[in-house]
């Protein structure tokens, strides 16, 4: 099939590499000339697993092509995917401007045979019908939209893509729906079911799944605390529960907070959907108040070990991003605690695989963070280690390098890599989350 996708950002780039693997025409649109020509020589603006191969490979089969031109870009497809940035606004509700705009533009340059426009972007119930007005007012063919939200997990997301838990389509016609089966034939079987919906219910869908997975991780940091308070370990009280079919380990793990691209803005969008219609969603909003105050649950612990007295103090940072396997630092935990710090008179040396760029853009101007580029480094005359990010080098780390490093043995796990009994025999002061501090005064 010829499939455009306008958007070369995190979905898009990984939609279209995806598409091209299984054998269809792809063509790119993005209006970033220079992302554009990085892109026709290979350069990926991204860090996700596997992804620089897939558009090198596909460049070279053929199969995958890159262009600012929307309108040559979409002249023969059959399928058009809009994968555009869909930012969250003051009031937690998602900017539809970039969808608009696009879909607007899009009206002209339809082609001459049927098509469906899908939106692939994170987007309220309501817009798969705002952009089939927005299109059929210049439009002079026949075409359909159609709702299919991505569950694309960052460091993941080509596998996510390639081997789906699900794909959901929202459809107004059975011609559409004809058009997305063949469209996701190779990627869907008896165990990756293909769920064909409205759009309403499609748009719905994903906001409800990455709303959910906050609440479950909000519950289990408030299970930490409380774990903390009664002298449980929280490490087997999850093992525990998850091991009930019904309940799963995934998403039990206590930490810092979640943070990226979908998680905070999701809720924050669909916690603004319900005020708009007279719903009060009181889950969400418990569930957004523990995951924004989780950070400073570091900073609390830090605080008490060295006596609310920062100033003079120097802490030592692994882990950036978010989560592992990206270097995405919306709202990166990292970024508040480092913050907390800084307000506090303290100075920061962090360190991340793939992220340390992006945070050295940020405080560039603040000669209290240094971003170095080795783990070890960063340790260098720092009081204590901080982990912000469960990167799987931090858990391989020689803890007696690291003890011989700092001015003093003291660990401030925000991620629980690190077992309590290993530390402690490597004559560590360590805090984690939810499990009893070991070797502190």
């Amino acid at each position: 099939m010829n499939v455009t996708i306008v958007g070369t950002g995190y979905v898009g780039l990984v939609t279209g590499c995806c598409l091209a693997e299984a054998g269809h025409r792809v063509v790119c649109v993005d209006n970033d000339e220079s992302k554009v020509a990085g892109l026709q020589k290979g350069v990926v603006p991204i860090f996700e697993p596997g992804l620089e191969e897939l558009v090198s490979s596909n460049v070279a089969a053929g199969r995958l092509s890159f262009t600012t031109d929307l309108a040559d870009g979409v002249r023969e497809a059959k399928a058009i995917f809009l994968a555009l940035p869909t930012p969250p606004q003051a009031d937690g509700s998602a900017d539809l401007t970039a969808v608009l705009a696009v879909a607007k533009q899009l009206g002209k340059h339809l082609p001459d045979d049927y098509c469906v426009v899908i939106n692939k972007s994170t987007v309220p119930v309501g817009t798969a019908e705002a952009v089939r007005k927005a299109i059929a007012a210049n439009a002079k063919s026949e075409f359909d939209v159609v709702s299919n939200p991505e569950f694309l997990r960052e460091g993941l997301a080509v596998k996510d893509f390639r081997e789906p838990e699900r794909v959901v389509v929202g459809v107004t016609s059975k011609r559409a729906e004809a058009v997305m089966r063949e469209l996701y034939a190779s990627f869907i079987n008896a165990s990756r079911p293909l769920y064909v919906t409205d759009p309403a219910t499609a748009e719905l869908s994903k906001y409800a799944a990455n709303t959910f997975l906050v609440t479950k991780i909000s519950f289990m940091n408030e299970m930490a605390r409380l774990s903390e308070l009664m002298g449980a370990d929280v490490d087997v009280l999850r093992q525990v529960i998850g091991a009930d079919s019904r309940i799963g380990h995934k998403f039990l793990y206590p930490g810092i907070g979640s943070g990226g691209s979908c998680f905070p803005k999701d809720v924050r969008a669909l916690k603004h959907m319900s005020d708009e219609h007279g719903y009060d969603f009181k889950l969400i909003t418990a569930a957004m108040n523990v995951n924004e105050k989780q950070p400073l649950v570091l900073v609390d612990k830090i605080n008490e070990h060295f006596e609310s007295d920062l100033k003079v103090k120097s802490f030592a940072i692994w882990g950036l991003a978010f989560k592992p396997n990206t270097d995405d630092i919306r709202d990166a935990p990292a970024l508040v605690i480092i913050d907390a710090l800084l307000k506090a008179g303290a100075k920061v040396t962090a360190y991340d695989p793939e992220a340390g760029g992006h945070v050295r853009q940020i405080y560039a101007d603040n000669k209290a963070v240094k971003i170095v580029d080795e783990k070890y480094q960063a340790l260098k005359a720092a009081d204590a280690l901080l982990i912000a990010t469960e990167w799987p080098e931090f858990a391989e780390a020689d803890l007696k390098k690291v003890a011989g490093a700092l001015k003093q043995p003291v660990i401030f796990d925000g991620r629980n890599i690190f077992q309590p009994k290993d530390v402690q025999k490597a004559g560590f002061a360590y805090y984690s989350i939810g499990r009893r501090p070991v070797g502190a005064a």
